[in-house]
């Protein structure tokens, strides 16, 4: 049996429809807000229903929870390993951040969960996933629509440098593969041909903020220039927005990180593990654009 937690979520939700539909595989939900009918309850910050939810299954898809402080989201993973490991799961895959993000505010749990899920008795397979074009640039494209319908301009905090960034469906495409591969011939004692393997899943496209320009110019039918924000003025306007402190401490490192040109990758195992080639970046863009501008 496969459990994928976090199915309420965008990629949880993904891995799960994607997984359902092979009628081979015995699939289960997991989710906080479950009323134990449809799908297994699992809440990170209730360890109790961790222990009921994981009885009886083999590979337990971990879908990362990182919208919280630091020690919160320690608590919830390390949470998820004990559980895990007195249920008797005997192969977890976790989805992790891309080797490219190891100087982000986001990497520290995500680097602790890798330490201590290799500490477990159980196998592990890690899917670094790459950064999502659901983010920015999409997000920000999107965003951005109006004001640069207006004036012509897109304005950014990325600097000259880039981002590589994935589809979220290529990522949930792969986590269902490597997920189906690891329940179809698991071993007795939870091996497979993924077990204590490290996927780098950069994306293999990279957007910087002349790309993000010209995305808009096509969605809106008019020239876009890009011109760049510093940091502190980044900082002022997001300290008048509704997110979350340590949201915007996450969002200003990645503007830093990009404008360092520590966010372009140069190798990726993704094209290698998706059936086909990788979703284009700049289609998603000018779509959520053209969405954006009706």
């Amino acid at each position: 049996m496969i459990l994928v937690t976090g199915v309420s979520g965008a990629l949880g939700g993904l891995i799960l429809d994607g997984l359902s539909a092979l009628d081979d595989l015995e699939v289960v939900a997991g989710t906080r807000s479950s009323d134990g009918t449809t799908a297994r309850r699992v809440d990170f910050d209730e360890p109790a229903t961790l222990a009921e939810g994981f009885q009886g299954v083999d590979v337990l898809v971990f879908v990362s929870a990182g919208y919280a402080e630091d020690d919160v989201v320690l608590a919830r993973h390390g949470a998820v390993a004990d559980a895990a490991a007195s249920a008797g799961v005997r192969h977890v895959i976790y989805t992790s951040l891309a080797g490219s993000g190891d100087l982000m505010t986001i990497a520290l749990p995500h680097r602790w969960t890798e330490t201590r899920l290799a500490a477990a008795p159980f196998d592990v397979t890690i899917l670094r996933n790459g950064l999502y074009a659901e983010g920015v640039p999409v997000d920000l494209a999107a965003q951005s629509a109006g004001p640069a319908a207006e004036t012509g301009v897109f304005t950014a905090a990325l600097g000259a440098g880039r981002v590589s960034v994935v589809a979220r469906q290529d990522l949930a495409d792969v986590a269902v593969r490597v997920a189906a591969e690891t329940q179809r011939d698991l071993t007795a004692d939870g091996s497979s041909r993924h077990s204590h393997k490290t996927y780098e899943l950069e994306g293999v496209t990279a957007i910087g903020g002349v790309d993000i320009a010209e995305a808009l110019a096509n969605g809106l039918g008019r020239p876009v220039e890009y011109r760049t924000l510093s940091l502190s003025e980044t900082r002022t306007a997001l300290d008048g927005s509704p997110l979350e402190p340590y949201q915007i401490t996450h969002t200003l490192s990645l503007f830093a990180n990009t404008n360092a040109g520590l966010l372009e990758a140069h190798a990726s195992d993704l094209p290698t593990l998706l059936p086909t080639a990788p979703r284009p970046i700049h289609d998603l863009i000018v779509k959520a654009v053209e969405a954006a501008s009706r």
